[in-house]
């Protein structure tokens, strides 16, 4: 049972990533929409109101509580700087420098940058299953977001570089949650980190310098689902799965956000969907399904499964 809450966990926080991306493009093309405006204010919003949840409904305690030890305190600002604040703002560089289907793809490699880790600090063995399921996350994530066009992947070096910054981020964000939730209810540790994050940009962005007027019921709609939905339940969520999967298995499952992405530019923003855009869904769907069949969760300290041998490297 708790393995079938973190995939659904994980898989319905990243379609809300991925339906948030599509509503912020609309946000910034539609209605010119600062970027690091949107992403100062989200942070600092979705977080207070995740300590707020966690202050009525659970324990309150917690949340001023993270901050009498010493060390956890280092850690939560750590995790809200090189972590929350850091995955925001080199993804939203890579798409300034370059596009959206760069930095995103490239922030997908994060779950090879993770099992790598695992493997050089042989906290886990490199098995078929562990390439199989890379393997399609990457190749679903190359077609998705390209429809198979490497023209497409043609960006300035400073996307690139921001991308490959955004897939470290992504890995350390994911990591480095982990030992902190196991003291801490994922509520306390994502909303801190969003306060923490959304503060230090606010001395690059102030949330108050807004640089639009005159918005419509319909934009203001979308800023609150970009806030509550692809920001504050997304991140939560995606931390909460943590519980029950290993940082791995949440990363890869992460890449169903490309998919709901395209999916809705697709049949919301009314752009075409190319064949090889179907055959990237077809391989996310299958390395989704791969994982939902994975007989039992294992630590990274743990042997593989027995129907799982650890390949062999020479």
């Amino acid at each position: 049972m708790n393995r079938r809450k973190g995939l659904f966990l994980v898989i319905t926080g990243a379609i809300f990533w991925g339906i948030g991306g599509t509503v912020a493009k609309k946000l910034f093309q539609q209605y010119e929409i600062d970027i690091d405006w949107l992403v100062t204010t989200r942070l600092l919003i979705a977080g207070f109101l995740l300590l707020t949840v966690q202050f009525f409904g659970k324990d309150r305690s917690q949340v001023l509580g993270v901050w009498k030890n010493r060390r956890i305190a280092i850690q939560l600002i750590i995790f809200g700087l090189l972590g929350m604040l850091t995955v925001q703002y080199t993804y939203m560089a890579s798409i300034q420098h370059g596009n959206a289907a760069v930095a995103t793809l490239l922030q997908y490699l994060a779950p090879i940058m993770i099992i790598v880790y695992l493997i050089f600090r042989k906290h886990t063995v490199l098995t078929r299953r562990d390439l199989l399921t890379v393997s399609l996350a990457l190749v679903g994530s190359f077609f998705l977001l390209t429809n198979g066009s490497i023209s497409q992947l043609s960006v300035p070096t400073l996307a690139i570089v921001w991308g490959v910054l955004s897939g470290i981020a992504l890995a350390f964000y994911t990591l480095y949650a982990v030992p902190l939730l196991k003291q801490y209810d994922s509520l306390v540790i994502v909303g801190w980190a969003m306060v923490i994050g959304g503060f230090a940009l606010s001395f690059i962005h102030p949330p108050w310098q807004m640089g639009f007027t005159n918005l419509t019921l319909e934009a203001y709609s979308y800023l609150v689902f970009v806030i509550i939905f692809g920001t504050m339940i997304a991140f939560w969520f995606y931390i909460e799965s943590l519980q029950s999967l290993l940082p791995k298995e949440s990363s890869l499952l992460g890449s169903v956000e490309p998919l709901a992405a395209v999916l809705t530019t697709v049949f919301w923003l009314k752009e075409p969907f190319g064949f090889f855009q179907w055959v990237g869904t077809a391989c996310i769907m299958g390395m989704i399904l791969l994982l939902a069949l994975k007989k039992r969760s294992f630590s990274d300290t743990s042997k593989p499964p027995e129907n799982e041998e650890p390949l062999k490297v020479s």
